[in-house]
């Protein structure tokens, strides 16, 4: 949305969904990033130049008008090469949200302006990020809130499909700014995705998948300047024949948080009733932990470096003993097939230290496996398991 040729390459795919014999409905986030003027970070500074504070009902007001903007531009774009469209903000296309500023929740959608417009062959433009209260104050969704609006129309409105278009190609086996070779993913599975999302791949929003997933809608993640497929979000891969099954890779790619801090507690509190009051202690403060490990005689867990002062005030305010170790990095191998399948930490470690990279912690879920380590092993570590779990070979999606 940044430039006039990224808003004309938009109208390129209307044009071409319309001339496959869909009825597409548009959903804009706001025109590039800061310091550009209609960005939100820009419209953010507007409100808090002059003042050191902005209630939240006042920024989410500031915030939605960047998006706002973005649908009539975009739909006069539309017109111009003869496309008939109708620019709606987000309370106008029937998203109603609470009233969690800044991170509103949507309750539902009441789609029938939006499907008044499909039916009078009206293209309609959203604005993402955005939704109205019941009792009509404007709302937004929290970073990455076009993904979950284009999510929430794709399952009001029973669509085929949801595409989000953004700068890169698709989903990737790795970040290509640590891997070069790192390749786009054919296909990957609603649980995948989702949780490559949430381990540092920023190709979509988690929420977004949820929604998705939920509504049994196909996603598909395209780059707004390729004509190539992209990445296509599903249940299940669309593979044909034993061989395939067979070669089918464990592991689909490899993901990184850098910028975390871990935190042992030496002396927790020794029944379960204590771990309760530490954790909910942390969530009172806004502090979200992770890579959670509780034993007897330790307490382990990963907090954001930029909370992780915070995190420490409380803890030892309540009396408790803690060693922290700042500069390090969460790294993650997401696959589904790995669910019951033994071998797979072994892999991970025996990559890890080939390369030289001390494993600091673990944690797992059905479709991850996650190492904390020195940040300043990332690069490698990173690279090491992409190798392991042959990804840098020719894609078989």
């Amino acid at each position: 949305m940044a430039t006039p040729e990224a808003r004309a390459r938009v109208c390129e795919h209307v044009l071409r969904a319309q001339a496959a014999g869909f009825s597409p409905c548009v959903v804009v986030s706001a025109m590039g990033r800061k310091p550009a003027p209609y960005a939100t970070d820009s419209l953010i500074s507007l409100a808090t130049t002059e003042s050191s504070y902005s209630p939240p009902r006042e920024l989410d007001l500031i915030m939605s008008c960047g998006e706002t903007i973005a649908t009539v531009v975009v739909a006069s774009n539309l017109r111009a090469h003869g496309v008939e469209a109708c620019p709606l903000t987000g309370g106008q296309a029937g998203i109603v949200t609470d009233s969690n500023f800044g991170d509103a929740e949507v309750i539902r959608v009441e789609p029938e302006r939006v499907l008044r417009c499909l039916e009078d062959n009206v293209v309609p433009v959203v604005a993402g990020f955005q939704g109205i209260t019941d009792t009509g104050e404007v709302t937004t969704l929290g970073r990455g809130g076009s993904d979950t609006t284009a999510a929430v129309l794709g399952a009001a409105l029973q669509a085929e499909t949801i595409e989000i278009y953004t700068d890169v190609e698709g989903v990737k086996t790795a970040d290509p700014r640590l891997v070069p070779g790192a390749r786009t993913l054919g296909v990957v599975t609603y649980d995948e995705v989702a949780q490559m999302a949430h381990e540092g791949a920023r190709v979509v929003h988690p929420r977004a998948v949820e929604i998705a997933m939920r509504a049994g809608v196909p996603m598909r993640i395209r780059d707004t300047f390729s004509d190539s497929p992209g990445t296509l979000v599903t249940f299940t891969f669309a593979r044909q024949g034993w061989s395939q099954v067979r070669d089918g890779r464990i592991i689909n790619a490899v993901t990184h948080i850098p910028g975390v801090t871990q935190i042992k507690l030496l002396n927790p509190p020794p029944l379960t009733e204590g771990a309760v009051s530490v954790f909910k202690s942390l969530a009172q403060a806004g502090i979200s932990v992770d890579m959670i490990q509780v034993s007897p005689g330790q307490h382990a867990f990963i907090v954001g470096e930029d909370v992780a002062g915070r995190a420490i005030q409380v803890l030892e305010s309540q009396g408790l003993q803690v060693e922290v170790r700042e500069g390090c990095a969460k790294v993650s191998v997401v696959g589904s097939r790995m669910r019951g399948l033994p071998g797979v930490m072994a892999n991970v470690a025996e990559a890890l230290h080939a390369a030289g990279v001390q494993i600091l912690q673990t944690a797992d879920s059905h479709v991850t496996i996650s190492c904390l380590i020195d940040r300043k092993d990332l690069e490698k570590a990173v690279r090491a398991l992409h190798h392991q779990f042959g990804l840098d070979a020719p894609d078989q999606d």
